[in-house]
């Protein structure tokens, strides 16, 4: 007869990577990214425990991401990211420095940007809830998943302010709300909430709260002003703890109705959604705002990250006049 495993027994390692994930309160998608990262790179050493191995091991792995996978360099880096993590935070390792890993090419590259006219082009190929959170977007300067994750409680109308709460770097600011997305949003809200209403007699309605705030307020995942402004149509399983609750719309929706509205508008760039916050920037900056003022809005650290959003200031080669146009 075997033997039940102690019930005192250690977790395993990728379970203790997923707790000290969450202690730490990253977001569900790093935590799968670091989990998976960490899988590749024991597999890649034949099963080898990490603790067994070292900085040689990872400086071996993310070389090869680099020559044979050929990855991006942002790539390579989440990769390590996940690696250091592991050794640091899990394992209590501390790591040498990692001199001797085959770096990864970062292609120096400008942002896409749309021009105004391009802008309005796609905005008018969306409807409903993808051009609300485009409209937001573009008008509000939103990262795709900042623009998704809005609850009811971070907008203001009175001010017309958004609040983006644990942005890039788990960092909070303030944003305006556009005077045109005012009206529509408030529609789209008036829906949500009826919804809302429905799910909660129906024993559901619950959301997410982040910083597990769900046990120290049991029913504030319920509450109105915790919903999601733009949730899923239906409800799912919460990965973390198996409760069915409200979700937000996912980003892939958005993104695949912006591709299509790009496609409508016969405009040949790559344009995203993330186009839309690079649009967002460099119109602020031609309309003669502080740089300053715009990095604040898009919540750079630094204002060098802003300044890359001035080459189009420059009116085609560095601001120089063809000598054809003379």
């Amino acid at each position: 007869m075997t033997a039940k495993p102690s019930s005192d027994s250690p977790p395993k390692l990728l379970d203790q990577v997923r707790g000290k994930i969450r202690l730490k309160h990253y977001s569900i998608r790093t935590e799968q990214s670091y989990a998976d990262w960490i899988k590749r790179y024991i597999l890649f050493h034949g099963k080898h425990h990490p603790k067994d191995m070292g900085a040689q091991e990872v400086e071996a792995f993310l070389t090869h991401l680099a020559v044979e996978g050929r990855v991006a360099a942002a790539t390579q880096n989440q990769a390590k990211s996940a690696l250091l993590f592991l050794y640091k935070e899990v394992l209590d390792m501390d790591l040498p420095w990692l001199d001797n890993v085959e770096r990864a090419k970062a292609p120096k590259r400008l942002p896409v940007v749309l021009t105004r006219g391009e802008v309005q082009a796609v905005l008018a190929r969306l409807e409903g809830t993808h051009w609300l959170i485009a409209s937001l977007l573009y008008g509000a300067g939103l990262r795709i998943m900042e623009g998704v994750r809005l609850r009811v409680k971070d907008v203001e109308f009175s001010r017309r302010e958004i609040l983006v709460r644990d942005g890039k770097g788990f960092k909070d600011r303030v944003t305006m709300l556009p005077a045109a997305v005012a009206a529509p949003l408030k529609t789209h809200l008036a829906r949500v909430k009826e919804l809302h209403r429905q799910d909660l007699a129906a024993g559901f309605g619950d959301v997410y709260l982040p910083y597990a705030l769900d046990r120290k307020y049991p029913n504030a995942g319920r509450d109105w002003a915790w919903q999601y402004i733009f949730p899923s149509a239906n409800l799912s399983e919460d990965p973390r703890e198996g409760k069915i609750r409200c979700h937000h719309i996912q980003d892939q929706a958005v993104q695949r109705a912006v591709k299509q509205a790009v496609r409508a508008a016969g405009i040949a760039k790559p344009a995203t959604p993330h186009t839309f916050r690079h649009s967002f920037a460099t119109h602020l900056l031609e309309g003669g705002y502080d740089i300053r003022t715009v990095q604040e809005l898009l919540g750079h650290s630094d204002v060098s990250t802003t300044m890359i959003y001035t080459h189009v200031l420059n009116k085609g080669g560095k601001g120089v006049v063809s000598p054809l146009d003379r």
